[in-house]
């Protein structure tokens, strides 16, 4: 029904969910979702594993400062307008503006990967896209990190430690790399090992699930664990698009039920709470957003692609600001109906909208079906070089 009328399928999936949730039929409630969360924790670990296939080092040093750079100036962007919004037009506190505008910069990875995969994209924007949006999420910890820090010194009056403020978070990102590094290590050697395509599908399925395991157990991010994974795979192994199209080829479902579970757990009832605040962050996180990576875009002067239609594929919002409430919840308890009913409200729109306006990039910068596009190219090089070999041999035969 989404293709139907031109919509990415990851819309008909959280359309589904929402139909299927407390806004409309309440056939699946609360209840039911939180004890399937740990389909959507998976979902997201195959997600950042995926991800973490675009780290690779000989592009990471052509491409690795613009798209620091790039992620650097989105995040800030939304993180500036959203707090000037707060602060100066709805002259809310420091603490509550500085903690949303944090929550503002991370973007959720999922809805994106799934419509370049859907539409087979490929060029230049999509390139910047993935690693953009994986950086993006190590950037709003720490932000979120900061953020937080800065909220209790003006509550409570007392100037936090520098290592709080800044080496927590830090920690945090470092922790996550280094157990996503050991475990993509010890994957790297297993693998070389094995020629089967269920062998390789199984102990990567392993590896993904020990990342996980592992980041829980130590209070680190499974996100930037598994993207850790992934990247430490596809720069040590020999062929590692073996290892990734078996995880690929199992994990659709995944896919499917996270985005339906996502959609089932969006209450409508909140939009009659919201107000003006709500529609305010919306619009100044996608303002921020567009601005920021135009900004960024400019400053390293990327493609044309880039700097025009960037920003709009950034949009989409979900797993990780979840999260972030919950932590607001434990640690700025007067701020948490507020913070979390606007979040809330920000993630009904943006992952309903946010694979259109992906989808909208990408098409926009005329890369949809690029994949294809690029296959048929190495395929005709290939063949030339193949043509010129067989033309030098008959030429230099005939002259000897």
């Amino acid at each position: 029904m989404a293709n139907l009328i031109k919509l990415p399928n990851v819309s008909g999936y959280l359309i589904v969910g929402l139909l299927l949730g407390p806004s409309f039929f309440n056939f699946v409630g609360s209840g039911t979702a939180k004890s399937l969360e740990i389909i959507s924790e998976l979902a997201l670990a195959f997600i950042a594993f995926s991800i973490g296939s675009e780290f690779v080092l000989k592009d990471m040093k052509r491409y690795g400062k613009s798209i620091f750079i790039i992620t650097f100036a989105e995040v800030m962007g939304a993180i500036i307008v959203v707090f000037s919004v707060m602060y100066f037009i709805f002259h809310k506190d420091f603490a509550f503006s500085i903690v949303i505008a944090s929550m503002s910069a991370a973007t959720a990875p999922a809805a994106t990967l799934l419509v370049i995969r859907q539409y087979r994209a490929n060029g230049q924007l999509t390139r910047t896209i993935l690693p953009v949006v994986a950086l993006d999420d190590a950037f709003g910890i720490m932000a979120f990190g900061i953020a937080i820090s800065l909220a209790k010194m003006s509550i409570s009056g007392v100037k936090p430690s520098f290592s709080s403020l800044l080496f927590d978070p830090l920690v945090e990102i470092a922790g996550s790399l280094a157990v996503g590094l050991a475990i993509g290590l010890i994957l790297t050697m297993v693998l070389k090992k094995l020629k089967s395509h269920d062998d390789l599908q199984v102990v990567s399925l392993v590896a993904i699930g020990l990342g996980v395991g592992a980041s829980n157990l130590l209070g680190l991010s499974p996100l930037l664990t598994n993207m850790m994974i992934g990247a430490t795979l596809v720069n040590l192994l020999h062929k590692p698009d073996r290892a990734f199209k078996s995880i690929n080829n199992f994990v659709s479902s995944f896919y499917v039920l996270f985005f339906t579970l996502a959609g089932a757990t969006l209450n409508l009832s909140i939009l009659k709470t919201i107000g003006l605040i709500g529609v305010a962050y919306v619009f100044s996180r996608a303002l921020g957003k567009y601005l920021g990576s135009l900004v960024g875009s400019l400053s390293v002067k990327a493609e044309k692609s880039v700097t025009k239609y960037l920003g709009l594929a950034l949009l989409p919002q979900g797993g990780v600001s979840i999260g972030l409430s919950v932590l607001v919840r434990q640690q700025l308890p007067e701020y948490a109906t507020a913070i979390t009913t606007i979040i809330m409200f920000s993630i009904v729109i943006f992952e309903t909208t946010g694979p259109i306006f992906s989808k909208l990039a990408i098409q926009k910068a005329g890369e949809i079906n690029g994949l294809d596009a690029y296959r048929n190219e190495q395929t005709l090089a290939e063949e030339t070089d193949i043509d010129d070999v067989y033309c030098t041999y008959i030429h230099e035969g005939s002259e000897s």
